[in-house]
């Protein structure tokens, strides 16, 4: 999170606030008030931030406290998958987080890592009956390697290397077990790491732009320390090593090259290790090897799959099945092949229209799996170049993972999920969610939208997300539950954003739903306004439409939406200078209305004054509009102004009763931003301070 304030403030002896931890009301905003009272001790109030991708929230208990942390990705690192496919082992920042692919819910963790973990390697079964071992290693930014075993979960071992690994693989772990009567051999891993001590010693002196950060070394996992000595490559920045699935071969992008080396028979501290290069003339942004055949394939940054058949014939291969270098030499008896490259041929495929970001061939060898930036996963054939797809996944695609039961597979999405496919259907039976990053906004909506609503009730979180969607993420679960679609948007990768979701709230008991979407004006023409109820099933609570209201304050944007503690009914506070109420029909009683949609009751103005927030009271009997740095007090049956009491320095931006006590939270933006505390009863202030709210 970005921001942790707590402001202290003392209460006088008659002041009423409860003796528990109360979370505000406020309709969708980034920062979300938080009171609680200690017998014979100060008040406090926490204004816990949110950042992208995070949300807090607490429960609070007379005095002690207990914070809920959700929503980390689930998608920086690939998964793994158990031996016996029953767990999904995924990387979640420091964590790694372990799921049932039978129901996609959490079971358990691994904590122990200080910084993200970066990879996790499942150990592979070397018979049958040896499928119910889970041991695992992981490696982080910490600089640290662990060895785990999952089930219980344990941790067993750990290696500190002292440098951000970025990546690990370990080959030895991949090939033929040793006999029983054998001696294991000595395992090692291959870390991507980032070396910052050169540039940290001559930051001082003068910056120094060409400074070679990444290195591929060596690690010897069985004596717990780094192979003194052994760097196999230098990039300005840590690249992340992909592996064959025989544990023969490994590979690195290096701009438009692949360096690809070829793991020794027999592994030892200081063994020479032979290595190719094979270049290209774009970027390249992912490679896969075969699993049998000495063939690499390779993305680009235009969509383009490189596939190099043959690729190392005369550096890798030995000396009684070495081919003729005359022959090799000979550009046209090796077509699409650059300069002087170790490959035989190499192909050019192309349906992607941007980056490849996913490239793994299938078990068997028969496919290639490929996706990027326009959410749909192509199989293509090897041999033939023929391609179907799984389309309408609707977010780029991340990672494929596939599992040793050629029946399941997972695919990691760019919004936070991973999907599990079963295979070769590609139809996905399952996911796991986490919460969604919003979507981009145009700049002259970045200070009008609010991102967060809470049902308290249910303990779930409705945030603004991608494709024009309110995400529903369980703080008691840390997952997703559901997705509600405000407007319909297809998933095209650089499609232009025509709809902005600006607004998004919930009733207390999270039976109902506004939000308020704009139509953005193409050339200045065109621009729309529409305020939306939603109204949850009985059985699924699945929201459906109830009602859409175009232009519902003529041409002026909505502000703030906020529903009635106790009754189908809720407020829209408008830029243009006025607020209305608006009511279910179901309330009006009237027995020729048919249908449960919702119709203004109320309209209200202060002064002609742009209306910047709203909210009810706890038994509804008070409702509470913000006329720019003033608040005015409305009943809201009789819809009759009661009070007006202010001001504030700038204009008030969100406002919150606090549970049912006798004060009012404002929080307001501008040059001198505050965060100010109203007593109800005394119609004044309690207490201000300058602080900017988010």
């Amino acid at each position: 999170s970005k921001t942790l304030v707590v402001v202290p403030f003392r209460a006088s002896s008659h002041q009423s606030i409860q003796n528990k931890f109360i979370i505000s009301k406020l309709k969708a905003i980034k920062i979300h008030i938080l009171i609680e009272r200690k017998p014979r001790s100060r008040s406090f109030i926490f204004a816990v931030a949110r950042s992208s991708g995070l949300c807090r929230t607490a429960e609070y208990p007379a005095v002690n406290s207990k914070m809920i942390r959700g929503g980390r990705s689930y998608v920086s690192s690939p998964p793994a998958f158990s031996n016996d496919v029953k767990r999904l082992l995924v990387c979640t920042s420091n964590t790694v987080s372990i799921f049932s692919t039978s129901t996609g819910l959490q079971i358990s963790s691994l904590e122990g890592h200080k910084a993200p973990v970066t990879t996790v390697i499942v150990v592979p079964a070397s018979t049958p009956a040896t499928k119910i071992l889970s041991y695992c290693w992981t490696a982080s930014l910490d600089g640290t390697i662990k060895y785990w075993d999952f089930s219980v979960p344990e941790l067993l071992k750990t290696i500190d290397v002292k440098f951000s690994i970025f990546s690990m693989v370990i080959p030895s772990l991949l090939r033929q077990p040793a006999q029983s009567d054998e001696k294991p051999p000595k395992l090692f891993a291959y870390l991507s790491v980032e070396d910052t001590r050169e540039t940290t010693k001559s930051h001082k002196k003068e910056p120094r732009p060409n400074t070679m950060n990444g290195r591929i070394c060596k690690c010897n996992l069985t004596e717990s320390r780094l192979a003194g000595g052994v760097t196999l490559a230098e990039m300005k920045e840590p690249q992340v090593i992909t592996i064959s699935s025989s544990g023969k071969y490994f590979g690195i992008r290096k701009q438009r090259k692949l360096l690809i080396w070829k793991v020794p028979d027999v592994e030892a501290e200081r063994v020479v290790m032979r290595k190719i290069t094979l270049h290209h003339t774009k970027k390249l942004t992912v490679l896969a090897f075969h699993p049998t055949q000495r063939i690499v394939a390779a993305g680009d940054v235009t969509g383009r799959i490189l596939i190099w058949r043959g690729f190392g014939d005369r550096t890798f291969a030995t000396n009684d099945n070495k081919m003729n270098l005359n022959l090799m030499n000979n550009e046209e008896e090796r077509p699409g092949v650059r300069d002087n490259d170790d490959a035989d041929l190499c192909t050019t495929w192309h349906w992607h229209p941007s980056e490849v970001s996913v490239l793994i061939f299938s078990s068997d060898g028969a496919y290639l799996y490929s996706g990027g930036k326009e959410g749909v996963l192509v199989v293509w054939q090897l041999d033939t170049g023929k391609k179907k797809f799984l389309p309408r996944i609707g977010s780029p695609l991340l990672y494929f993972t596939e599992s040793p039961d050629p029946s399941l597979s997972s695919i990691s999405c760019a919004d936070n999920q991973v999907h599990l496919l079963k295979m070769p259907s590609m139809e996905i039976i399952r996911s796991i969610s986490g919460i969604k990053l919003p979507c981009p906004l145009p700049e002259e909506y970045k200070g009008l939208c609010r991102d967060i609503a809470f049902n308290h009730d249910g303990g779930l979180v409705a945030l603004r997300a991608e494709n024009y969607c309110i995400h529903f993420y369980s703080l008691l679960d840390d997952r997703g539950i559901s997705e509600v679609q405000v407007c319909e948007r297809n998933h095209q990768p650089g499609d232009d954003v025509t709809v902005v979701v600006t607004l998004v709230a919930l009733s207390q008991d999270g039976s109902l739903m506004s939000t308020v979407d704009i139509k953005l004006a193409e050339e200045g023409i065109g621009s729309l306004v529409c305020l939306k109820f939603w109204v949850s099933g009985t059985q699924n609570k699945e929201f459906t439409l109830s009602t859409i209201v175009y232009e519902p304050h003529r041409d002026a944007g909505i502000s703030a939406v906020a529903f009635h503690p106790n009754r189908r009914a809720a407020v829209s506070s408008s830029y243009g200078g006025d607020f209305k109420v608006w009511i279910c029909n179901d309330e009006l009683q009237q027995k020729d209305l048919q249908s449960s949609g919702w119709s203004c009751h109320a309209v209200g103005s202060y002064k002609k004054k742009a209306m910047t927030a709203a909210a009810f009271s706890a038994d509804g009997s008070v409702l509470a509009v913000a006329a720019e740095t003033v608040i005015t007090l409305w009943d809201p049956d009789r819809n009759v102004l009661v009070a007006v009491i202010g001001e504030t320095l700038t204009p008030i931006m969100n406002m919150s009763f606090v549970g049912s006590s006798e004060y009012l939270v404002a929080t307001s933006w501008g040059s001198k931003p505050q965060l100010s505390v109203w007593n109800m009863s005394k119609l004044s202030i309690s207490w201000s301070y300058l602080l900017h709210v988010e």
